[in-house]
């Protein structure tokens, strides 16, 4: 089945855009309807996050995620086997991408916005620079073999897996290789601290912090966003204040910036994740 879904995927690189967003769109629907799990776990982040919906409201932004969900995965297909003119008439990076410039060090804070796979594209399509992430094996050895060759397919990113530590991600940074950081999920109690997000304490590492000291970097927000022509993926200005002198401090304005992020495309963030789902001792599941 595995290879009969990748084939698929291969096959569907050719079908013109609005043919693919059509079909994304009907799978969200579908996706909705049937995955109860994920349906219920998105509600609950909103009735977290947007108190001040209604529930109508909330319904409608929760079929819109799942939608903008559905099309960026069927968009994998197309930035991961249609031509490379294709990949380039469709995502566009935009914004001050002077940053991404020349050799400073550099940490890329890439938010969990269904659009990051075309952040990669667009990124290793314009900016030679060769580039590292943090990466984590996927169980199914044929789906892990695909998702690193498309995420590998332009430019020249480099993976570190977890268990390497961060010594040769910290050298590869000193050296001028942009690190891409996707530090807003749920990593477990280990190594996070709970700072507010959306009025919550939320466990977060504050992997950004410690990689921007550690490399004496600068750190870019690089924010994909899914539009009906392909993606437009914004280069942010670095961030003057970050790092600051405490780790919890910094870990709390990431959060309260990717919040701002947010608000502009709502739809487009990975509800579908249980951000909330480790608690601090003591408090009740959310889910």
């Amino acid at each position: 089945m595995t290879r009969v879904g990748i084939a698929f995927m291969k096959a569907l690189a050719w079908l013109p855009l609005p043919a693919v967003r059509a079909l994304a769109t009907v799978l969200g629907w579908v996706l909705y309807g049937l995955i109860g799990a994920r349906r219920r776990v998105v509600h609950a982040n909103f009735s977290v996050c947007f108190p001040a919906l209604s529930t109508a409201e909330r319904r409608k932004l929760a079929i819109e995620t799942f939608v903008c969900f559905s099309q960026a995965w069927l968009d994998r297909a197309w930035l991961w086997h249609a031509p490379e003119s294709c990949v380039r008439q469709r995502v566009r990076l935009t914004g001050a991408t002077e940053e991404l410039a020349g050799t400073d060090p550099t940490v890329i804070f890439l938010p969990h916005f269904v659009g990051l796979d075309a952040a990669w594209a667009a990124t290793a399509l314009v900016v030679p620079r060769p580039s590292t992430t943090i990466y984590t094996d996927q169980s199914n050895k044929l789906v892990d073999q695909w998702i690193l060759q498309g995420r590998q397919r332009f430019g020249h990113l480099r993976l570190f897996g977890r268990i390497e530590g961060v010594k040769p991600i910290v050298a590869a940074l000193r050296e001028g290789q942009p690190l891409y950081l996707l530090p807003d999920m749920d990593f477990g109690p280990d190594e996070s601290v709970f700072v507010p997000f959306y009025g919550v304490q939320t466990a977060t590492v504050p992997s950004l912090s410690r990689f921007a000291r550690l490399g004496r970097a600068k750190v870019v927000p690089l924010l994909p966003r899914l539009t009906p022509e392909g993606y437009d993926v914004q280069v942010m200005p670095a961030w003057t204040d970050f790092p600051g002198d405490d780790p919890v401090a910094d870990t709390a304005l990431m959060n309260a910036r990717l919040q701002d992020y947010i608000v502009t495309m709502p739809a487009q963030y990975y509800w579908v994740h249980k951000r909330f789902k480790t608690r601090p001792e003591g408090e009740p599941s959310l889910y």
